[in-house]
């Protein structure tokens, strides 16, 4: 089966994918949409196919087996639905809203279908988050601590809070994403504390400069996640897992694993980017989801503790999940 893949959105979000896409035998690209007409004609011009600036129409005239979401977090819904509606199978790319109103929308639109689904936290497909897995197997974590710290990014909708959500929805939405998956548990308790206004050089920007989010998991697990967009020359990303006698240090490109007195090193060997696209292409042709590793419904959860951070930035209060 040669899968009829189209895509919304074609920006630099996007590009890995189609980079990844094309280099499988059984993918075909039927169409690209994105509001700057010009972009979607280069990456037909790319890859094949045909260049709309409404996904409406797109879905209207092509014949997809799945299509790619690509967009901003604000521009998320309505694509989504349409597709669900004609029985295209989506990928998404996180975060997959910025309301959970969005959100839920589209997870009951998937849950009443056969819509098989998947959202783009390709940190679980790498084989340094495999290793985490297994060395963590059995363990009690007491704690975690993560970071998403650098640099302001450079697209305008980026910087706002109805754009983007801000860094810790947008970027660390991975560390969150990642730190639910090692620990285990579902959230039950969200607080946190933003700071904002440093960046005058920089303007018509309303996120916050920095954040620090406590979580409290329903096993017991606690957790530290801190963003930071206001840095320059310096950058931290990554992932500490804490408990008695072990932490698990997990970065995009390797994990270390400190015992005592001994510290062991492993690189990550495989692709998230590329093993995603492939598990999702082969459930779109098996018609089973099994092997996807974030599928929607589960996304939701990671978008809802992003969320209640920012309602806890405004209020002052902790935001209880249960």
């Amino acid at each position: 089966m040669i899968v009829k893949v189209g895509a919304i959105g074609a920006g630099s979000m996007a590009s890995g994918h189609f980079k990844n896409l094309n280099e499988f035998e059984d993918v075909e690209f039927v169409a690209f949409c994105d509001i700057s007409e010009d972009r979607a004609r280069q990456r037909c011009q790319e890859y094949g196919g045909n260049a709309y600036t409404d996904f409406a129409k797109m879905y209207d005239k092509e014949r997809l087996d799945a299509v790619y979401i690509c967009t901003p977090p604000f521009a998320h819904g309505q694509s989504e639905l349409m597709a669900i509606e004609r029985g295209i199978q989506i990928f998404v790319e996180k975060p997959i809203a910025t309301t959970m109103e969005t959100a839920h929308q589209i997870n009951e639109a998937i849950e009443n279908s056969s819509t098989i689904s998947s959202v783009g936290y390709h940190w679980r497909y790498q084989s340094n988050v495999d290793k985490a897995i297994e060395v963590l197997d059995g363990v009690q974590i007491i704690g975690a601590m993560g970071y998403w710290m650098g640099g302001m990014p450079g697209v305008g909708w980026w910087r706002t809070r109805e754009g983007s959500g801000g860094q810790h929805v947008e970027q660390t939405t991975h560390i969150f994403d990642l730190c639910r998956y090692l620990v285990g548990s579902d959230v039950v308790a969200v607080h946190g504390f933003a700071a904002d206004g440093s960046m005058s050089d920089i303007p018509n920007y309303d996120v916050d400069d920095m954040s620090i989010i406590n979580i409290q998991f329903a096993n017991g697990t606690i957790a530290n996640i801190t963003s930071a967009c206001m840095l320059k020359g310096f950058g931290r990303v990554k992932l500490e897992i804490f408990s008695n006698g072990l932490v698990v240090d997990v970065s995009s490109g390797s994990i270390k694993i400190n015992r005592e007195d001994e510290t062991e090193t492993y690189a990550n060997e495989v692709n998230g980017y590329q093993h995603e696209d492939r598990v999702f292409i082969n459930a779109v042709k098996s018609k089973n989801g099994s092997k996807i590793r974030s599928p929607y419904e589960d996304a939701l959860k990671t978008l809802q503790i992003t969320l209640a951070a920012s309602e806890s930035f405004i209020t002052g209060k902790q935001v209880d999940l249960t």
